[in-house]
């Protein structure tokens, strides 16, 4: 039998400094349950997706805890009742299932990957409920029909690496790059990260020469860098999550393929990533939602009290669940409730024309749930990871083409 773990995470707090737009003019209803506010949330925390999926996992409890530490939300603490989904998507589905109709939770978060996000939905829908999630960015997530769905982060897949784009179009002929290697995970958010980039870039002529599509349990990468490495091709893009996107670059580097530009979709945000290539990562490209050091003043708040709770710095992942809860909260304070029924249309409703200030900065969202937003580019520069586009976000110049890995 399988192992189903499930995590009962009480911590201690209360609701972020938040701009709250109004509630339909009318005054909050008084909360009528003095008990915690139970928050359902299924996460991959074994099987392809964990490595991101515990990342989610700190920054929901990070939520909790700093919520909690302040007083809650509506005087009520926030408990979080967390599944083990095993990056499977019929287990995603069985757990909220468990959630909602046999747990009776208050309030459903989103899981981590499209894959996963997308069956979760449907069954958040089924029952009414709002459903805020971190990582569902692939364009299939907002083609659904979905009127309770919305994403927690700056931008969709498709558009995170608009500005890297503009950046290489703009370039002098001669400098520019001609020709593209594209290597994705048959995954929606790898495959849009990457996919987006290719057709902007196709659009301008730029030509692709190699265009792999993998399974997310691959692990030996050797032909599809064979194939990389003999088209020469000026710029790769891996639409990856982590232990992919190391796996293609070592296997690269035994061949001593050396483009001018390289970027993967989220490999390069781990704190294991440098290591696990040897070191070689100067110049090595990424599409961000978040960096530590944005001005936002609940992001400071975050990174000191997450540093202070795990040991060190919260990344895009542990953010972008953390934005997840500071939608909600957001939600829950100007609704005045947070249980199953109405008030989750109420929930809903206030979502759909809100702009809540956050760790990314203020979100709002179209009537599909997509951002109204655009991810920053960083890109490993001596050592550090630092953010290079656009212009008025730059903690460094953008460095191209890339030293050799």
């Amino acid at each position: 039998m399988t192992n189903r773990k499930t995590t009962w995470i009480t911590a201690v707090g209360a609701t972020l400094a938040l701009a709250l737009g109004a509630c339909g003019g009318d005054e909050p209803e008084e909360a009528n349950n003095d008990g915690p506010i139970v928050v359902g949330i299924s996460l991959p925390l074994t099987g392809d997706f964990s490595e991101p999926g515990k990342g989610v996992q700190r920054g929901y409890e990070a939520w909790a805890k700093i919520t909690n530490d302040k007083g809650g939300l509506l005087g009520r603490q926030i408990e979080l009742k967390i599944l083990d989904d095993q990056s499977n998507a019929d287990r995603v589905v069985a757990d909220y299932e468990q959630l909602i109709g046999s747990d009776q939770v208050d309030i459903v978060v989103g899981p981590f990957s499209t894959r996963l996000v997308v069956p979760a939905a449907r069954v958040a829908q089924e029952y009414g409920m709002l459903f805020v999630e971190p990582a569902g960015a692939a364009k299939e997530v907002f083609e659904q029909g979905f009127k309770n769905l919305f994403y927690a982060a700056p931008a969709v897949a498709n558009d995170h690496y608009n500005h890297l784009a503009e950046y290489l179009l703009a370039l002098p002929e001669g400098q520019k790059p001609t020709t593209v290697a594209y290597a994705a995970m048959d995954d929606p958010f790898a495959q849009g990260t990457a996919y987006g980039l290719k057709d902007k870039l196709e659009a301008a002529g730029v030509k692709t020469v190699v265009n792999e599509v993998y399974p997310p349990n691959t692990t030996d990468f050797s032909s599809i860098a064979a194939k990389i490495a003999t088209s020469k091709a000026d710029m790769l893009v891996g639409g990856s999550q982590y232990q992919d996107g190391v796996n293609l670059i070592v296997a690269l580097q035994q061949l001593n393929y050396q483009p001018k530009l390289a970027a993967f979709s989220t490999a390069p945000t781990s704190p294991e990533f440098a290591a696990a290539i040897g070191n070689k990562t100067e110049g090595i490209l990424s599409p961000t939602g978040y960096t530590q050091d944005a001005p936002y003043e609940s992001n400071k708040e975050f990174v000191e009290k997450y540093t202070a709770q795990f040991g060190s710095p919260p990344e895009e992942d542990e953010a972008n669940a953390y934005t997840t809860g500071q939608v909600v909260a957001a939600a829950i304070t100007a609704a005045g409730c947070a249980d199953q029924g109405e008030c989750q249309q109420k929930l809903i409703d206030w979502v759909r024309t809100a702009t809540v200030d956050t760790v990314v900065g203020p979100l709002s969202w179209d009537e599909a749930g997509r951002p109204k937003g655009a991810h920053m580019i960083q890109q490993w520069v001596g050592g550090e990871i630092k953010i290079v586009l656009p212009a008025d976000a730059k903690e460094s110049d953008l460095v191209y083409p890339k030293p050799a890995w």
